[in-house]
């Protein structure tokens, strides 16, 4: 299979199937070495194909016209986040992203697709077995999470759990 072949099945799996694919298995499963899906995919997204990395993989993100999108302003510590992120989850709420200004490198965004218990539990997990720190330590604690649902009113409820947990940031 030649490159540009390796491409197209690699679009045509993402956008079949709309899960995520980690990195890793794409090239076991291609022959290559997962530097060459990283090429690979940054071809296709300049192809315009809007592929997003979460934590869990590569995957196409549809901007489905039918869901609120609101970005949230929170502020909390390290040992908040799991609570933070079920406040969303809980009501039906994805978290898309998380993002925070930086004063050297300016906005830092990255994709989270979180949108179950199940994806909170690995998302923390990663911090324990990985040692890292997130986004929000770079900033005190305070960052944005693009929050996506099926209307208005999920959007409220997720609000009002944040604000009456004091995570939400607020006049």
């Amino acid at each position: 299979m030649n490159s540009k072949e390796r491409r197209e099945y690699i679009r045509n799996l993402l956008i079949e199937n709309n899960i995520t694919y980690k990195g890793q298995f794409l090239a076991e499963q291609l022959g290559v070495t997962r530097q060459v899906i990283v090429k690979d995919i940054a071809i296709i997204r300049a192809e315009g194909i809007n592929i997003i990395a979460t934590p869990e993989g590569y995957l196409i993100f549809n901007e489905e016209s039918n869901y609120v999108r609101r970005v949230i302003a929170v502020s909390h510590r390290r040992d908040e986040i799991y609570n933070e992120l079920e406040c969303i989850v809980k009501f039906g709420g994805i978290v898309e992203d998380v993002t925070v200004e930086h004063p050297l490198y300016g906005e830092i965004r990255a994709m989270l697709m979180i949108k179950t218990i199940m994806d909170i539990e690995k998302f923390t997990k990663k911090f324990k077995e990985a040692s890292a720190e997130p986004l929000s330590s770079l900033t005190k604690g305070v960052h944005l999470h693009t929050v996506r649902a099926d209307n208005e009113q999920i959007i409220d409820s997720i609000i009002k759990e944040l604000k009456d947990k004091n995570y939400l940031i607020s006049d």
